[in-house]
């Protein structure tokens, strides 16, 4: 009876133990949980924006060297056909890397397939033509439009897991392009940026898992390097280059995201004569009916420096959701805008769940929101579309400026839930902050020059 007794005890107390145990285990999973990477939504940041890796040529299938094959390093010979002939016999073949060795090589519109790379060795330089008619016109998205227009230099459609790599250059060769466009602005003030051809540099589309790494791409005719509708793209250890000066280089944006999910943009360099980095993804009264449109999400931009550029981060100007925006551990020097919100009165829209987050330099404005009508058209409709910037915050940013606050208050849009913490600045011209522009707008330890800002 002893003996039944004292199991009946031990029991209870490896039960309690258990349950004990349990209940330590639950806690401490629900406190690594809490303490987890999130996004401004509050969902959990996953593991596959923590996994960096180079890519590993080796295990990408067999190399294609491209001078193996007949094209010659000669910066003068248009070769455009000759490369595509390796590409597509990789494809044939079951896919493959196609190697760009050292020198230069003058192409016009090439064509990845599923299953082919490209892989720039250091020294090498694939040269766009500054002839538009080596670029083949196609249906393709440009300008928030799925239209026909001229491809990029490297264009890759549906081919998931396709990547870039290597430490050469994409020239886009923009200088006659460039002269072409300002002369024709000139002549025809009310020209919009698509009246003069021009090519893209990169051009990705309809695909997964894709990463560009450790290339240079500069002096691009149009938009440098365009995503769209790319779901896990990783664009790392980049330099994305175009002039302001002598001659500007027009509409050259390092980086536009259009219905892309899912996006690491890691240890880069961008500096061009417009925005750094632009979210797109439609335009119109009815641009968010349109299939071909949509949200992009998921976004986290750090490590990254920016040189002279229209804007860091802007959220326009053809987009009709973005969301779930992380802009973090970054430098700024020379910027026009840190921050930029172009609110379209054509299109309804929803810049949502932002975070700016440990930013460091200088900017002539720190926030700039005002309504863009740059070609806008209501397309025979009467009332413009009301649209929304919600659940933004700016935290831990130190800048020197010209402006603070470069905020329009405006009927065509409504601003709220605006936070701005540990926010330091330096003004040099306007250091006022309109506080009633935005609807629950908190200033949390928030200087300029030198002096705290008091919540109204």
């Amino acid at each position: 009876m002893l003996s039944y007794t004292l199991s009946i005890k031990q029991m209870m107390r490896r039960n309690k133990i258990v349950l004990l145990s349990w209940i330590i285990l639950c806690t401490c999973f629900q406190g690594r949980v809490a303490a987890q990477d999130r996004f401004p939504d509050g969902s959990i940041i996953t593991p596959w924006f923590k996994q960096v890796e180079s890519t590993r040529v080796e295990k990408l299938g067999k190399i294609y060297r491209i001078t193996d094959f007949g094209v010659r390093q000669d910066s003068t010979i248009l070769q455009t056909e000759k490369i595509q002939a390796v590409i597509d016999k990789a494809h044939q073949a079951g896919g493959g890397v196609i190697v760009v060795p050292r020198g230069t090589f003058l192409s016009g519109s090439i064509f990845f397939k599923p299953k082919t790379h490209l892989h720039l060795e250091e020294g090498a330089t694939l040269k766009g033509s500054d002839d538009i008619a080596d670029f083949e016109l196609r249906l393709t998205r440009m300008e928030g439009q799925t239209l026909k227009y001229f491809s990029a230099l490297v264009n890759a459609d549906n081919v998931d897991g396709f990547t870039i790599s290597g430490n050469g250059t994409l020239d886009g060769n923009g200088l006659r392009y460039w002269k072409a466009f300002w002369l024709r602005r000139a002549f025809n003030p009310k020209c919009t940026n698509m009246d003069e051809m021009r090519p893209r540099v990169l051009y990705v589309s309809n695909s997964k898992d894709v990463q560009v790494s450790g290339i240079h791409m500069k002096n691009s005719p149009f938009w440098t390097s365009h995503y769209y509708k790319v779901e896990n793209l990783k664009l790392l250890d980049l330099r994305i280059t175009a002039p302001e000066k002598p001659v500007k280089a027009p509409s050259s944006d390092a980086i536009d995201l259009d219905v892309c999910k899912n996006v690491l943009i890691k240890n880069c360099y961008l500096s061009v004569n417009d925005d750094a980095i632009a979210l797109k993804g439609g335009k119109g009264p009815q641009a968010d009916k349109d299939p071909n449109n949509g949200a992009n999400s998921n976004i986290i931009i750090e490590d990254c420096a920016f040189g002279f550029c229209h804007s860091a981060l802007t959220c326009g100007s053809e987009s009709i959701h973005s969301y779930n925006i992380i802009f973090r551990n970054n430098t700024l020097d020379k910027a026009k805008k840190m921050l930029q919100l172009k609110m379209r009165p054509d299109t309804p829209q929803e810049y949502e769940h932002i975070l700016i987050e440990n930013v460091s330099g200088n900017a002539n404005s720190l926030l700039f929101v005002k309504p863009w009508t740059q070609f806008f058209d209501l397309k025979g409709e009467k009332d413009i579309k009301l649209s929304y910037a919600r659940n933004i915050t700016l935290r831990n940013v130190k800048l020197d400026c010209d402006i603070l606050f470069d905020v329009n208050k405006s009927d065509q849009y409504q601003l709220s839930n605006f936070t701005f913490d540990n926010v330091t600045v330096n003004a040099s011209k306007r250091a006022d902050i309109q506080q009633n522009y935005i609807t629950n707008f908190q200033l949390k330890d928030v200087k300029v020059n030198g002096k705290p800002v008091i919540k109204k």
